[in-house]
């Protein structure tokens, strides 16, 4: 079954994209919680549009994103872990991690899914993360991950 997202979904696609699921998913669980619709011609044709008003939202919001991105510049934010005595940290430091820090000490609301750890965090050390506000606007950040 072909169908249009009207959200992001993990593992399935992103927004207005179409994809194919198989019939019991897509017509018992996407359609009926309005995730998504079916991609006949009448929807394919309106895709366009849903497009072109998502990126006239998306630009408007450009300038809070860049604002939020100069906060973080030149930050390093402190994540703690539990390490062994040769300094290898008991699990990983993953996105949410860094998600959580962010809303704790700059009061920013960001995402999850838009922070990407651009190495495996498996030592205590110095790290850095992409965050991806807007394709128009992306940030580093640097983190050190800490005896905790």
């Amino acid at each position: 079954m072909e169908i249009i997202l009207l959200q992001s979904l993990d593992k399935v696609g992103e927004k207005h994209e179409i994809v194919e699921v198989k019939n019991g998913y897509g017509r018992n669980f996407l359609i009926p919680q309005g995730l998504a619709i079916i991609a006949n011609s009448s929807n394919k044709r309106r895709l366009a549009e849903m497009r072109r008003i998502e990126q006239a939202q998306q630009s408007k919001l450009v300038g809070s994103f860049e604002e939020m991105a100069a906060k973080l510049v030149g930050q390093v934010i402190k994540i703690e872990a539990k390490a062994g005595t040769s300094g290898k940290i008991f699990g990983s430091v993953n996105n949410m991690q860094i998600a959580q820090v962010l809303k704790e000490k700059f009061d920013l609301e960001i995402d999850r899914r838009k922070i990407e750890i651009l190495d495996d965090v498996k030592e205590l050390g110095s790290y850095k993360a992409k965050i991806t506000f807007h394709p128009e606007v992306i940030s580093e950040i640097d983190f050190d991950v800490i005896e905790g």
